[in-house]
């Protein structure tokens, strides 16, 4: 589990093909800042843009890690398969602050930077995110964006999917790779968890319901 509050501004650095056809998977070798990786180990999770993955070699004196990620996760997320800039967070540990929302670091699918613009202070982030995700997403409600925690500030159903505008503040933008977003980008996204468990339960048969109550 995570909480969608970046502890790093991460680099991918390597990658790397895992095989010769479009079935394999590919590594990545991550750069890390200063003394990140101390309290890493190999078989860790840490969630690169959103998505949860298993650290496979540590490369500690030169604060690199590798990873390997399947071609299922690649075709399912985005900007993991090229070098840049990377929000890394490591996995929840159970005395941790919950500073942001429960995020559980699996990618429900891919969104499309609309508009990224300065207003203020701050910079107003739109995303049209795939229809099927329109029903997971409420004024206010929490969204995971390449694995941040943000808030919804609007939404707006449209033919083409449903539309959130978001808020970023300056701490925000300097220190993820937010900032490196422009119109046309593509985004991991994450629903909020409670809300997967909110549609399962009105989905429940209430007759199927009774009878299974104790």
């Amino acid at each position: 589990m995570f909480t969608g509050i970046i502890s790093a501004l991460g680099r991918i650095v390597a990658v790397q093909a895992l095989g010769s056809s479009s079935t394999h998977g590919k590594r990545l070798t991550i750069e890390c800042p200063g003394r990140y990786l101390d309290d890493v180990n190999p078989g860790d999770s840490i969630a690169l843009n959103g998505a949860c993955m298993t650290v496979t070699a540590l490369h500690a004196g030169a604060g690199q890690f590798s990873v390997d990620i399947s071609a299922e996760s690649l075709a399912r997320t985005t900007g993991l398969a090229q070098m840049g800039a990377i929000n890394l967070e490591k996995a929840l540990r159970a005395n941790d602050r919950l500073g942001g929302h429960l995020v559980s670091g699996h990618v429900d699918g891919i969104g499309s930077v609309t508009h990224f613009a300065q207003v203020g202070e701050s910079w107003e982030l739109r995303v049209l995110a795939p229809q099927g995700l329109a029903k997971y997403l409420a004024y206010k409600g929490s969204i995971t964006v390449n694995g941040v925690s943000l808030t919804v500030n609007r939404i707006e159903d449209l033919p083409s999917g449903c539309q959130l505008s978001i808020n970023l503040i300056p701490h925000t933008v300097h220190h993820t790779a937010l900032g490196t977003l422009r119109p046309g980008s593509e985004v991991n996204l994450e629903i909020d968890l409670i809300a997967r468990y909110v549609e399962r339960m009105l989905q429940a048969d209430p007759q199927q319901a009774i009878a299974m109550a104790p």
